[in-house]
Order: structure tokens, then C-alpha cells, then sequence
């Protein structure tokens, strides 16, 4: 019998760490080894306040040693961030001449004061207690990636805006973008069933009924990526696109529904393809003037930069829609002593793993439609 039928079939973990050892070795060169053990290493929670709760959770958050990372990464850079010379429209992809406007939803003023989400110093590991239900039945608090809140700010809604959530279970950029208390209107969309069954149970522990009213809050299970067929093209202010992807902590911690094994090649190969049918109907949906904002939670340049640039290229072939990348690097200098960002990155932001810091792998990139 060859070597080959008695050696034990590498599981979906294994084979996840042997794709991540070669991609990203080459991808991050140097940091790849400290990312690799930030990925291998129990990943670190912030609590989102739910602003809807009866509970005072500022208070016992702030008793457990905690802060709101945001409140005080704006309050440290202060003056200095929000008076920082920004450079109008410098990014490199760039097809026709800018609409008129300024940066000004990049400065520190705009940023949602009621979206707060608290995380242990550096260096402490501490974990969260599960949020229980308050005396109004709520949760106060929903335990995500402090990151992923990241892609919500920038998004940077405004006042009654009209907002999609083109992928949004399981529901943490969706609870975050309604903590704004800004959008006039939400649609939230997910192609699979169960995790929209997800989604809806994390919006009905945290909201009350009259904000999931269908005059407020939308929610549906269609194919996201052919969002044309709904007949609701430009018509959004702002549009959320957090596209399935590789989700490499999950697939080195978890064989449960791991994108790596065997039996999901095709698919794991198909996401580039999907992530950027994603993207164009995202571009679709968002009127002239509104943005875009894609991410993911791969440090994969397939995933992430390839598919900005091959959806904008497509966008304006195919469909006629201008689009440019919008300058994070002003956003991402206000929490910078919160997070580990990646360095050199010509199309969009990456927070990265780091052990001090263990929040990401997190990609988000922001695009206003031109035309």
C-alpha cells in the first residue's frame, strides 16, 4: 500500500493554516509571522452598547476596567486629526473628474457619537460575560470584533439617510449602523436563510418593535447579487457590502462549516467572482453621489483589493457607473492606538492581528458613485 492511501487526510483547519502559510507569507512577507500568531490566538471582543437597553451599561462596562475605544481615540487625537491637511480625492483609482464636495465625513466632528463599543486595554485578555436580557427584555451590549465596527463609522450615515445592508447576517454591522439613530430608513439582506434567521433573532433581542416597524426596517433573503431584479437601483444614500469570504480566523479555529474543506473547493474558488457581483449590485443600488463601503474579514489580496479594482473596472465598462475610492488613511489615523493597520495599502485599510491587539483580520474599502 503507497504512502499516499495510509497518511491520514489533512483536516480543513490544516489545510486552511497551509493555504494561509503560502498566500500570506508572500502577501505580508515580514509581518506574516506575528499576524500568523495573532490568528492562532484566542481573538479579542468589544462590546457594542445597545443605546436601546434600560440598563445603564456605560457604567458596568467602565466598572470592568473597559472604554469606549472610540470616545477616547477621538478624544486623544483631538484638534490634531480633525485639522489635518487631507488631500482632495488622492487615490489612485480614479475614472472621471470628482463630483463636488469636500472630506468632511472623514474628520473626527462627523463620527456617530452614539455608536459605542467598549474593549479591555492592550494586553489584557480578559473576556466578556454574555450579554443577559435587561428588565425591558433587552440585551446591552452585543460581543463582536471591536473591527468590525470600523466599516460602519466610515460609512459615516448621516441624518435621515436611506441605508442597505446588502449581506448583513448576522446582524453586528446591522445593529451598529441602527446604534447611529440616523438612518431614516434600513434594508437588510442576506442570501442564506439560516443566518437571516440569525440576524432577525439578534435584532428582535436588541430593538424595540417599533423600530423593526416596515416603515423603518426592511428585511429580506435574496440574492444579493442580483440586487437589479428587486427594481430598487439608486436609490440608496449608502450601501453596506460585507461579502462571505474565507474568514480566515474561522477557518483555522473551526472544521464546523469550514470554507476549506474538501467538499466546498468550488465554492471557496467562486469568491472572488461572488464578492464582486456583490459589489457591482451594491454600486447599482447606491445613488449618484452616495458610497459604497465593501469589506471583508480576509487578509486576501484576491478578496479584497483585486476585487475593488475588477468591480470598479466592470462597473464603468458594463454598466456606465463612475466610482472612486475614498481616502480612509485620515479615519484610520484617529484609531490608530487601538488597532494594528496594515502599512503600504494602495486600495483601502486592513486591520491585522496583532497579540497586543488581537482584533481583524478586517478589510474595508469606501467608494462614491460618480455617475
Amino acid at each position: 500500500m503507497g504512502k499516499a492511501a495510509t497518511s491520514p487526510k489533512l483536516s480543513a483547519t490544516d489545510l486552511a493554516l497551509q493555504n494561509h502559510d503560502v498566500m500570506y507569507n508572500m502577501q505580508l512577507g515580514e509581518l506574516w509571522p506575528s499576524v500568523r500568531v495573532g490568528l492562532l490566538t484566542e481573538q479579542k471582543y468589544g462590546a457594542l452598547v445597545n443605546n436601546f437597553s434600560c440598563d445603564d451599561t456605560v457604567m458596568y462596562l467602565q466598572s470592568l476596567g473597559c472604554q469606549d475605544f472610540i470616545a477616547s481615540s477621538l478624544h486623544m487625537e483631538g484638534s490634531k486629526a480633525a485639522d489635518s491637511v487631507i488631500p482632495p480625492y488622492s487615490e489612485s483609482l480614479q475614472f472621471d473628474q470628482p463630483i463636488e464636495g469636500t472630506y468632511t465625513d472623514l474628520t473626527r466632528a462627523s463620527i456617530s457619537p452614539n455608536v459605542k463599543c467598549f474593549v479591555f486595554p492592550k494586553g489584557d485578555i480578559s473576556r466578556f460575560k454574555p450579554a443577559r436580557p435587561d428588565s425591558c427584555g433587552y440585551l446591552s451590549y452585543y460581543l463582536m470584533d471591536a473591527a468590525s465596527v470600523l466599516p460602519v463609522l466610515a460609512l459615516n450615515v448621516q441624518k435621515g439617510q436611506s441605508v442597505l445592508d446588502l449581506c448583513a447576517a448576522p446582524g453586528g454591522k446591522t445593529l451598529a449602523l441602527l446604534q447611529t439613530q440616523a438612518i431614516r430608513f434600513l434594508w437588510a439582506n442576506d442570501w442564506s436563510g439560516s443566518r437571516m434567521s440569525r440576524l432577525q433573532r439578534t435584532l428582535k433581542s436588541c430593538l424595540p418593535s417599533e423600530l423593526c416597524s416596515e416603515d423603518n426596517l426592511c428585511i429580506t433573503s435574496l440574492d444579493g447579487r442580483k440586487w437589479q431584479e428587486v427594481g430598487e437601483n439608486g436609490t440608496f444614500d449608502k450601501v453596506l457590502v460585507d461579502v462571505p469570504c474565507t474568514t480566515d480566523r474561522h477557518s483555522l479555529v473551526e472544521e464546523d462549516n469550514n470554507i476549506f474543506s474538501r467538499s466546498r473547493t468550488k465554492e471557496k474558488q467562486s469568491l472572488p467572482l461572488c464578492q464582486t457581483q456583490l459589489l457591482l449590485s451594491a454600486l447599482q443600488a447606491v445613488r449618484v453621489g452616495g458610497e459604497v463601503m465593501y469589506s471583508t474579514c480576509t487578509l486576501s489580496q484576491l478578496q479584497n483589493q483585486c476585487v475593488v479594482e475588477q468591480a470598479m473596472s466592470l462597473a464603468k465598462e458594463e454598466l456606465g457607473i463612475s466610482a472612486e475610492v475614498v481616502d480612509l488613511q485620515p479615519f484610520t489615523a484617529l484609531f490608530q492606538d487601538t488597532f494594528y493597520f496594515a502599512p503600504d495599502m494602495n486600495v483601502g485599510v486592513m486591520v491585522l492581528p496583532h497579540l497586543t491587539a488581537n482584533f481583524g483580520p478586517i478589510y474595508f474599502c469606501k467608494l462614491r458613485r460618480l455617475s
